[in-house]
């Protein structure tokens, strides 16, 4: 299922630069909390990409991924509205996906987008269960509260990052940051608020106690953004620490191998991520880099036969003054042709299936090009096909 407005929407996901490894403390809490309201034993928090289901936070579950063609939550994205299926066993779309015919033998979904402040939903949060269930009014409009404070955070986590990044010595900009966080955070705690006041009407005495869960979270950020208010100092880098807005290599391969190296061993491929050893603990700004990496390591593994092999190659040089990051992502898949080579160095795209009949949706490699471009970056691609495809990036710093 592919959205309208998918490339928007893969964009502005990419905008928010968010690193999936380290979403799972920042949003476990409502995790628990949506299927506690729900009455569910399994909840999750997905974020979909061109390839990928990212679970970045769970309840009841461990957290994991898929490919984006065997999940429920494609179809939540297409809308602005929960999506439901009571039974996932006697719908055709769903009935053979091995979470309904193996362990945990779904039968329940109920799913809500993630919508941000722009009107394109970043992923949704769902709720599952094993049995039928009935998700009332009353609990619908608490399950769609939570949605939103997942934003909310999301946002929080955007904005935070780049007023380390870039707005560090601004007070000025300080400000108008810290600003921008108080006014969706204020705006939840009012609403949860008056579910809370009006909780007793609905007699979900239990759903209150989890719903102050929301405004605890929501108003230790707001002492966050006082913080950075009241703090010129707060948010300086201090020399003897590595930049909140940098990686090394040797963080970056490790990042790669913990989100990726499953996808390579559920299709029996072999990852090999190198650094330059000499190089390994060398910084580099790392705005989108797992963006751009990891959708040509994705994109390389859904094109990679079983048993053949994707190598990822990193190093850093230096350009005069400043540094250039190289990327080298190689496969022994099925290759490209010239007119695709073109095509995609041209930001275009069409659907293509992988080595197993995987579906494409033709928006990572022209998502891969344009933030390249964005970041003043060189994309080279060399390829035979059925043998291999070689991509090669060079981004400044």
């Amino acid at each position: 299922m592919i959205p309208e407005n998918e490339f928007d929407r893969l964009v502005h996901l990419a905008e928010y630069d968010l690193d999936a490894a380290e979403l799972e403390t920042q949003l476990q809490d409502l995790a628990k909390l949506a299927a506690k309201v729900a009455g569910t034993e399994i909840s999750l928090v997905n974020l979909i990409d061109a390839f990928t289901q990212w679970s970045v936070a769970s309840e009841g579950i461990p957290v994991m991924q898929m490919d984006r063609e065997d999940s429920v939550c494609q179809y939540t994205i297409m809308g602005d509205q929960p999506f439901e299926v009571r039974d996932l066993s006697k719908d055709e779309r769903f009935n053979r996906k091995f979470y309904v015919t193996d362990d945990p033998h779904l039968r329940y979904y109920w799913g809500v987008p993630l919508t941000s402040e722009a009107g394109l939903n970043l992923g949704a949060l769902c709720v599952l269960d094993k049995t039928a269930k009935e998700i009332s009014p009353e609990k619908v409009a608490l399950l769609e509260i939570i949605a939103d404070e997942i934003v909310n955070r999301l946002k929080i986590s955007k904005t935070v990052a780049s007023l380390r990044s870039k707005l560090q010595h601004s007070e000025e900009k300080q400000k108008q940051i810290a600003h921008d966080i108080r006014g969706p955070l204020g705006g939840i705690i009012g609403l949860a608020q008056i579910v809370n006041e009006q909780g007793d009407q609905n007699r979900l005495d239990e759903v209150l106690e989890f719903i102050k869960v929301i405004q605890t979270s929501s108003k230790s950020l707001l002492d966050l953004a006082d913080e950075i208010l009241s703090s010129k100092d707060a948010l300086k880098v201090r020399p003897s620490a590595p930049a909140e807005n940098e990686c090394s290599l040797s963080i970056l391969k490790n990042k790669l191998k913990n989100l990726y190296e499953i996808q390579g061993k559920q299709k029996n491929i072999d990852l090999a991520v190198e650094v330059n050893s000499c190089k390994s603990e060398l910084t580099f700004p790392k705005a989108k880099l797992l963006q751009i990496i990891g959708n040509l390591v994705s994109n390389a593994i859904k094109f990679t036969p079983a048993g053949g092999k994707v190598s990822v190659s990193l190093d850093i040089f230096e350009k005069g003054q400043r540094r250039e990051l190289s990327v080298i992502v190689k496969d022994t898949g099925a290759g490209m042709r010239r007119e695709q080579i073109d095509s995609i160095l041209q930001g275009d795209g069409k659907t293509t299936k992988g080595s197993l009949g995987e579906k494409g949706f033709g928006f990572g490699l022209p998502l891969v090009k344009h933030l390249i471009d964005g970041m003043g970056g060189r994309l080279k691609i060399e390829s035979e096909p059925g043998r291999y495809a070689r991509f090669e990036v060079n981004l400044p710093d």
